[in-house]
């Protein structure tokens, strides 16, 4: 019984809450309201419990006001009853008010904090889901803002939103069912008052606002995003000094914030002032309804007093639904945002049915043909390399001719637009994407160290490997003296001391990482841009001596980088070209 009453009530919220969907331009209060109710469905019965305790409040609300007036009338001899059980009741309705809000606020935010952190669970899976290629055109800062920043601020619409919503409608009807008691006249009054108040007013405000709540998270993640690069890149600015300039372009962003954050201050005064208008002239037509019923000769003053009285109470719902319809702009806006990055479809797709395909032993593009866009410029074209085990493979040409995008493929962050690559003959299109990342191993220029140990970084491929396995890669990589020396060895935090490593040392650390999982393959990107002589031999020379019997492929401007290629491949017109002999081979 008690789940079929949740059910009921949930299916009404979801019905009360789509009333103005064929509304034109009302997404907000469509689409959107029906995802957010999706996601808050495993907490439903949480959310019910605070939405029964909001209703509480408010209806002890009118009874403070009702039972209150009745006290005074009692006293005053002008109603019948006792002044005592009067006065009692209206104790108990505070009290009400008081726990009843109390309940709603502590109950509603627990449920909401615990749909928050599973909303940031699945975006992290969608980021995963969609990177790098779908991510590669979006700035850091406003990918922080929608994980940290929007995500936050739909909290809103569980938390203040459902309860309102409900008690907007049943203190109305009560106040109208208790008005017709007294005099239809004073239903006819107030019934007009309640549909602006609780629905004109609310649509018209989502309409108009719901545009400016959008332009305003926009330009926050904007400057979040311009913020966040000034971090990262401050050491270029003080060196090149330009940092009036940084800071010239970030005060410009700052008053693009700050007209939009002002025209959410403007619209939310407008929403929430048109209302008091309304209140006060209910609270008139309620006086001329008496006036008239007194001219009359049916004069009730009683009644008069206690519709006054209780319709004051009833209001503050009313007029609260439309504060809360204000504040829903910014959430609305994050909702779209955030929605907006869950709904976009990744580049590349895992297989129905993946084939297994082993250790690694040929790796071949076939014709292979790729553009990022159907109107750019062919990157690869017709680009065609037969690559055996064990090889080491060189791949050089000029910045911009496709080099970086020949492993991207390899890695299928993309899909080739013509041909294909594959691997024992398996077409990568039909291959799991785990095994292939875990068969292929990637060293980048710079290598990427978490705030984690350095145990924890080097395990990055394989979390729970023992630290005998660990220290073994370690030795392999030629790091592990360097590490011994550090105060806490393998347990030295990388917070602030990866700041302090240099280019090799963070290198080896990368290397460390994929002899650990011992892959099939080793990409390298430029993998001694920043290295001196020296620190490029020892990272040849182990290179040389742990991937002796893998594959390598390496991409690099610098011809001594390439020195233990077996063969060098210059890419010219999107096609491979095969250098024949390599004249820095030893």
């Amino acid at each position: 019984m008690r789940r079929r009453f949740r059910y009921s009530i949930w299916t009404m919220t979801k019905r009360l809450l789509h009333i103005a969907a064929p509304v034109k331009g009302m997404l907000a209060l469509s689409t959107l309201t029906r995802r957010l109710l999706h996601i808050a469905a495993p907490v439903k019965g949480t959310l019910l419990v605070s939405t029964l305790a909001s209703i509480i409040g408010n209806l002890s609300q009118m009874g403070l006001m009702g039972f209150g007036a009745l006290w005074i009338l009692a006293c005053a001899g002008k109603v019948g009853g006792s002044a005592v059980l009067y006065g009692v009741l209206t104790g108990l309705s505070g009290l009400m008010i008081v726990l009843g809000r109390y309940g709603e606020g502590v109950i509603s935010h627990a449920a909401s904090y615990r749909l928050l952190a599973n909303m940031r669970v699945h975006l992290f899976e969608t980021i995963r889901r969609l990177a790098p290629a779908c991510l590669m055109d979006r700035k850091k800062g406003d990918l922080l803002n929608i994980a940290v920043s929007d995500i936050e601020t739909v909290e809103f619409f569980f938390a203040h939103t459902i309860g309102p919503m409900f008690t907007v409608i049943l203190l109305p009807c009560t106040m109208l069912a208790l008005a017709l008691v007294f005099s239809p006249l004073f239903a006819a009054v107030l019934l007009p008052i309640y549909l602006i108040v609780s629905i004109v007013l609310p649509l018209i405000a989502i309409k108009v606002g719901r545009p400016i709540g959008m332009r305003y998270r926009e330009r926050l993640g904007e400057i979040k995003s311009m913020v966040l690069e000034s971090v990262y890149g401050i050491k270029d600015i003080q060196i090149f000094g330009v940092a009036d300039d940084q800071l010239a372009r970030i005060l410009a962003q700052n008053k693009q914030v700050n007209r939009a954050a002002h025209g959410i201050t403007l619209h939310r005064q407008t929403v929430s002032s048109a209302p008091t208008f309304f209140v006060y002239l209910a609270r008139i037509l309620i006086l001329v309804a008496a006036t008239y019923l007194a001219a009359s000769g049916q004069a009730n003053p009683v009644g008069t007093i206690l519709i006054s009285f209780l319709a004051t109470a009833s209001f503050s719902s009313t007029q609260s639904l439309t504060m809360v319809v204000s504040s829903l702009l910014e959430t609305y806006a994050a909702a779209e945002r955030l929605f907006t990055l869950e709904d976009t479809q990744p580049e590349v797709e895992e297989a129905e049915e993946p084939c297994e395909i082993g250790p690694i032993e040929t790796i071949d593009f076939e014709n292979t043909g790729f553009q990022y866009s159907k109107q750019g410029k062919k990157i690869l074209d017709g680009f065609t390399l037969h690559i055996q085990r064990g090889e080491k493979i060189g791949i050089v040409g000029e910045s911009g001719i496709g080099k970086s995008t020949v492993l991207r493929l390899l890695l299928r962050f993309w899909n080739p637009t013509e041909g294909d690559i594959k691997l024992n003959g398996v077409s990568l299109k039909n291959t799991r994407l785990s095994e292939l990342h875990r068969r292929i191993a990637v060293l980048e220029q710079d290598t990427f160290l978490y705030n984690t140990t350095i145990a924890q970084n080097i395990a990055l491929g394989w979390p729970d490997a023992p630290q005998e396995e660990i220290t073994k890669a370690a030795k392999r990589a030629g790091i592990h003296e360097f590490i011994n020396a550090l105060p806490d060895g393998y347990q030295t935090q990388m917070g602030q001391m990866g700041a302090r490593l240099s280019g090799g040392e963070r290198q080896r650390i990368g290397i460390a990482r994929a002899m650990l999982t011992d892959p099939d393959v080793l990409v390298m990107d430029e993998p001694t841009s920043s290295l001196d002589t020296l620190h490029e031999k020892e990272l040849l020379d182990t290179l040389s001596r742990e991937y002796a019997d893998k594959t390598v492929l390496i991409i690099s401007h610098r011809m001594s980088t390439l020195t233990g290629c077996n063969r060098i491949i210059r890419l010219e017109n999107g096609k491979a070209v095969e250098l024949r002999d390599n004249p820095h081979k030893q």
